[in-house]
């Protein structure tokens, strides 16, 4: 008998946890102010950056609405804060913000000591370096005694380190805490490189006063696995945030666009009738309206217009899908079964 009361009051101790785990304290939060403060970068152009009439616009951004319309079922639901990179993890630890969505690379570390949880990731890259043309340089492994600016807290300082390190050159850093002041520096011509990921370089050169003036060269010395990123505590709210990234990414697997959504409510395939609500269930897992990934694309789009439209070939960045594409298209972007 004695063995028995042990082990009942085991399985009441790993009920409680469990109920905690899945308590929703930051969904119900964010729900009860009835819309999503996200934190961003702010000056990068492509991926979170408001434009001439104070609209924000790119990448981070259209992920962070695209939460925002699986919840509430209005992706207009959400406001944006700008954050340097020293000032994002505390911004997200305290409760300041409820989602990072400021192009932020999954670390070991991050996921671990910071009390973060990282969700898909929305943009694969690779950290680079920008150089002036009128420089001549074709490798980085030319940069031997350059002046390299930098942001300070990132995986970007640590990385251009050990890239120097390993070929046995040496750079002389010039720390700048906020991306736009990084950039004016680099093209008022402080510095002889400017490194970041190649995403960020090329937004960065976007809007620069000469662009073709600058040329990114050819290394990726890392690997840099763009997610957004919620606190440690709400499984419900993590679920939800992961699984609207993956929406986007799953309806362009299923062909399902901004365009022609409300014509695939129609369609007799189960999985796109499953992923759009028609047959109930992938709603009520997440506990949200069954309604919610059909908000998505049809307020967002897909993966694919959302990437177009903010960073694709046509746009001022020119970046192609690259890491970015489809599975099914040489690329990583991947989804499970929303069943």
């Amino acid at each position: 008998m004695k063995l028995v009361r042990v082990l009942v009051v085991t399985l009441v101790v790993l009920a409680l946890a469990c109920g905690s785990a899945f308590a929703g304290k930051d969904l119900d939060a964010v729900k009860k102010k009835g819309y999503i403060q996200a934190g961003v970068n702010g000056s990068v152009f492509g991926f979170s950056k408001p434009d001439e009439k104070g609209i924000w616009k790119g990448l981070d951004v259209d992920t962070a609405r695209a939460v925002a319309a699986g919840i509430f079922g209005d992706a207009s639901k959400v406001k944006f804060t700008p954050l340097t990179a020293q000032q994002r993890f505390t911004a997200l630890q305290s409760g300041e913000i409820d989602i990072l969505t400021r192009n932020t690379t999954r670390t070991l570390s991050r996921e671990t000591q910071l009390g973060l949880n990282f969700v898909t990731v929305n943009y694969y890259d690779g950290q680079g370096f920008m150089v002036p043309k009128k420089l001549g340089i074709k490798s980085a492994k030319e940069l031997d005694g350059a002046t390299v600016c930098v942001l300070p807290g990132t995986t970007t300082e640590q990385n251009a380190a050990d890239f120097f390190r390993t070929h046995g050159i040496k750079m002389k850093p010039v720390v700048i805490e906020s991306t736009s002041e990084l950039a004016k520096t680099f093209f008022a011509g402080r510095c002889d490189v400017l490194t970041s990921d190649a995403s960020q370089l090329a937004g960065m050169r976007a809007i620069a006063p000469n662009p073709k003036d600058y040329v990114i060269l050819p290394e990726r010395i890392s690997k840099e696995p763009l997610a957004p990123a919620v606190r440690h505590g709400d499984d419900q709210f993590r679920d939800i945030v992961d699984f609207c990234v993956m929406a986007m990414i799953n309806a362009e697997e299923l062909g399902i666009t901004s365009k022609n959504v409300d014509e695939m409510l129609k369609s007799k395939n189960p999985a796109i009738k499953r992923f759009l609500g028609v047959i109930p269930g992938n709603g009520k897992s997440l506990g949200l309206d069954e309604k919610w990934a059909y908000n998505i694309i049809k307020q967002v789009g897909n993966y694919g217009e959302v990437f177009e439209r903010n960073i694709g070939i046509n746009t001022p960045l020119g970046l192609s899908r690259g890491l970015n594409a489809l599975w099914t298209d040489g690329g990583l972007m991947y989804s499970p079964p929303f069943k």
